[in-house]
């Protein structure tokens, strides 16, 4: 009897072998991002050599404050524009830079509802913001208006948070930093207009029965930084505080005045 048993999973296991053999021959694991077939050195890092070459990391040669880049052997700022207008909050990170395979996975997780990429690329980034996040940081994503988290389906800024609490051991909270009301869309905006818009946007709620000031910090987060009025705003409201306030993007575009 036990000779037959193992003959027989001898033969399920050449089953399962050749089953996920046909598998990958007619459904080869494709890249996160362009979604074409990998070579088999690619399969362990999840996307191909090309997407891969052209996601590019936000410089670590930047302003503190406000995270443009600076040139190399400078100090890290204040840079010139946070001398004569400081921004909010105290420093600002940014993980990616928005162009390329970065910029795709960013919209089909907008507007198509496919995080696997996005996914990647905050795994990617997790020994940085190890380093960068204590466990004893409050995160809040900025918040989403109503009508376009009723139509979306999903708080994108609050999915950020979420995946982040739950790796590196801190909390966050979806309620506490809140909008006033409902504004236009800031990417239809231009910089002067963004500032504007969004001046009395954000307030820092008292009623979640969340105490700000046990927290050593509080990080803003949101997925796309372009001029940083939002950013900026968000994080003044939430200065009025006490506590420290950085602010955080996955990705930032480049060259935006």
């Amino acid at each position: 009897m036990s000779g037959m048993l193992d003959g027989m999973n001898g033969l399920s296991t050449k089953s399962a072998l050749l089953v996920n053999g046909l598998r990958k021959l007619l459904f080869p694991p494709a890249c996160l991002f362009c979604r074409q077939p990998m070579e088999s050195g690619d399969v362990a890092q999840g996307c191909c050599t090309g997407c891969f070459e052209h996601i590019h990391i936000w410089p670590t040669a930047v302003c503190l404050h406000c995270g443009k880049p600076m040139p190399d052997g400078m100090p890290p700022g204040p840079c010139g524009s946070c001398l004569s207008h400081p921004p909010a909050q105290s420093r600002t990170l940014n993980l990616y830079a928005y162009a390329g395979p970065v910029r795709d996975a960013v919209l089909e997780w907008k507007l198509q509802g496919r995080e696997a990429g996005v996914r990647w690329l905050l795994s990617a980034a997790m020994p940085r913001l190890a380093h960068e996040i204590s466990p004893d940081t409050l995160l809040l994503p900025v918040p989403m208006p109503l009508s376009r988290m009723r139509k979306s389906g999903q708080h994108h800024a609050a999915n950020l948070c979420r995946w982040m609490a739950d790796e590196l051991g801190c909390a966050w909270q979806w309620q506490l930093l809140r909008r006033r009301g409902e504004q236009p869309r800031q990417s239809s905006l231009s910089g002067a207009a963004r500032r504007k818009n969004l001046c009395n946007a954000f307030l820092l709620a008292n009623d979640q029965g969340v105490n700000v000031e046990h927290y050593s910090s509080i990080c803003i987060v949101d997925d796309i930084m372009t001029t940083g009025a939002t950013l900026h705003y968000a994080a003044r409201a939430c200065r009025k505080s006490g506590v420290p306030v950085s602010v955080l993007s996955l990705a930032r575009t480049l060259h935006r005045r």
